[in-house]
């Protein structure tokens, strides 16, 4: 089968498509041929080695942590799917024509392979962000960088637990933030100043999607470091702010429960561009740029 993969850290010229085996499926894993897999700034992270301090990458090494495909074959133990299924969920290696899962869900009819394909990562860090940051029913929730594809999850999931939403995105992608029930603003000097003339009573919490060193302004907005978080910035724990990190908690049914929204028109998620395997490489250096509104993902005959 045909794959992306690296033999070193750098920029997007070390990605090469190669002739590889094709993945065994271990004891409650599926294989499944990929029809599409979701981009995330952590695969271009990952290829230039930001993640080395706590990351042991083996060269050569894959691309794509999540995708949506059909099973063609099952491990050991695996109950409640069979071959010719289509799932979508988080694997290794997924940017290929062939893919591990290890955790999945049933993808439904009206759900596309390519929302499905950009789901998981965006589902889980949104909704373990939310969790970690402390925010209530009834409360403001301040999110930089609310355009892009966590972005997009945060302010929808947030919206549908009750919490009044501010988003920063640049002037262009305001009407998108309104329509997913967002307040809009822009980011960058006197985002302070015009977040209090948009929410005179305060922000109760603020999440940083972008990373872009604005941890400081937003504990200034919200009064209180315990209530800001990102997703971005390693660095926000020296300001007595959170980082989210970790795992997937429970994540089938997280994965189902988000098919579900989708299926119901609670959640939507925006593919802004698709690419085919041969343009991996400019798939990620178009969301390096960090103009991506919603998802890039890219699609596998």
């Amino acid at each position: 089968m045909k794959a992306i993969e690296f033999n070193e850290y750098g920029g997007p010229d070390v990605l090469h498509i190669v002739d590889v085996e094709a993945p065994r499926p271990g004891p409650r894993e599926v294989r499944i041929r990929v029809r599409a897999a979701g981009i995330n700034p952590s695969d271009w992270k990952r290829r230039e080695g930001q993640y080395r301090a706590f990351e042991d990458v083996q060269f050569p090494a894959g691309l794509g942590v999540e995708g949506a495909g059909i099973v063609d074959a099952v491990g050991f133990a695996v109950t409640g799917v069979a071959i010719g299924d289509p799932v979508f969920g988080f694997g290794e290696r997924v940017m290929a024509e062939q893919a591990v899962l290890t955790h999945w869900a049933k993808k439904p009819d009206d759900l596309s392979f390519e929302v499905a394909a950009g789901l998981p990562v965006v589902s889980d860090t949104a909704t373990r962000a939310l969790d970690q940051v402390g925010v209530e029913e009834g409360q403001t929730l301040l999110v930089s960088g609310a355009s892009g594809g966590v972005g997009t999850a945060i302010v929808q999931l947030a919206r549908l637990r009750g919490v009044t939403v501010i988003g920063t995105a640049s002037a262009t992608k305001h009407d998108y933030l309104r329509g997913l029930g967002v307040v809009p603003t822009t980011y960058g000097e006197g985002l302070e100043q015009r977040v209090r003339e948009l929410v005179p009573g305060g922000v109760d919490a603020a999440i940083d999607i972008a990373g872009s060193g604005i941890i400081p302004d937003l504990i200034r907005i919200v009064g209180d470091p315990a209530h800001v978080l990102s997703v971005a910035d390693f660095s926000a724990e020296e300001y007595g702010a959170k980082f989210s990190r970790g795992p997937p908690v429970d994540p089938a049914r997280l994965l189902a429960a988000m098919a579900a929204l989708c299926s119901a028109g609670s959640f939507k998620l925006h593919i802004d561009r698709t690419f085919p395997l041969e343009q991996a490489k400019q798939a990620q250096e178009v969301s390096q740029s960090g103009q991506v509104t919603g998802k890039l993902v890219v699609c596998i005959d």
